[in-house]
């Protein structure tokens, strides 16, 4: 009786849990269906015209709506120095020694702030060629989008390289532009992606070697000595920091930076 007793509390469960399952799935529908409010409702007396497909069209524009502008940060942060400099400044931490200090937040709230200064000027044409006149009424959206294209697009061309450039030109299958302004985006940004990265890690390679002379140091003085069981690190640490602190480090590191992107 109470393997019985069991049995059929677990089927009334399981009955419980796929009918609730359902409704979620019929309230989901519902507020998916009810999307089209956002473009604005038919007159009463032509709701019952709406079919099918138009509400589940309606749906899925919502849908990809939202999906992209959760990515749109990532995308817009891809077209600018962001990628260049939060990769040197994360190699920076790795070749001291200290991957939690300083802490993600404040590599990444520096390495905004940083880039925020260097698109000062790319941000500013932006600004005066499509979203002022945009606000204004002058030009329609399908323009603005063209016009702030022209100085992101520059500034990508300025940085990336023609041999990444003629590589996604090739995989794409499409003709090889004339012009520059020729090229799309689909083209431009993954190409000035890698050329950043490369770039990247070129500092960072400077970047290790110093604190990479230390540690070598530090290694082989502990050998010598007979002390294999103090790991090398913790004892190359302070020299490294000491080192780091006396040369001005941040200075340095954030002049050659900028000095790379002006």
């Amino acid at each position: 009786m109470t393997l019985l007793a069991s049995s059929l509390a677990g089927k009334s469960k399981r009955t419980l849990a796929r009918r609730s399952l359902a409704v979620a799935c019929l309230l989901a529908a519902l507020l998916l269906a009810g999307c089209d409010s956002v473009q604005g409702l038919p007159p009463q007396g032509q709701l019952g015209s709406l079919t099918e497909p138009e509400r589940l069209s309606l749906a899925l524009q919502a849908f990809v709506l939202l999906t992209v502008l959760s990515v749109a940060p990532a995308i817009l942060l891809l077209m600018t120095s962001f990628t260049r400099i939060v990769v040197v400044l994360s190699l920076l931490r790795t070749a001291l020694g200290t991957p939690q200090v300083p802490p993600n937040q404040v590599l990444l709230g520096l390495a905004l702030f940083l880039t925020f200064f260097n698109m000062s000027p790319t941000v500013s044409a932006v600004n005066d060629r499509a979203v002022r006149p945009y606000l204004a009424g002058k030009i329609s959206a399908a323009q603005a989008l063209q016009e702030a294209e022209v100085p992101a697009r520059q500034f990508m061309l300025r940085y990336a390289r023609e041999k990444d450039i003629a590589l996604f030109v090739r995989l794409s299958g499409q003709p090889r532009p004339r012009r520059p302004e020729e090229l799309s985006l689909a083209v431009l940004i993954p190409a000035y992606v890698i050329s950043e990265l490369r770039t990247a890690f070129q500092m960072g390679v400077v970047v290790f070697v110093p604190f990479l002379v230390i540690d070598l140091v530090v290694a082989s003085i502990l050998m010598s000595m007979g002390m294999m069981m103090l790991p090398p690190s913790i004892v190359a640490l302070p020299f490294k920091l000491l080192l780091f602190v006396m040369v001005d480090g941040w200075h340095l590191t954030v002049q050659s930076l900028m000095g790379t992107l002006m």
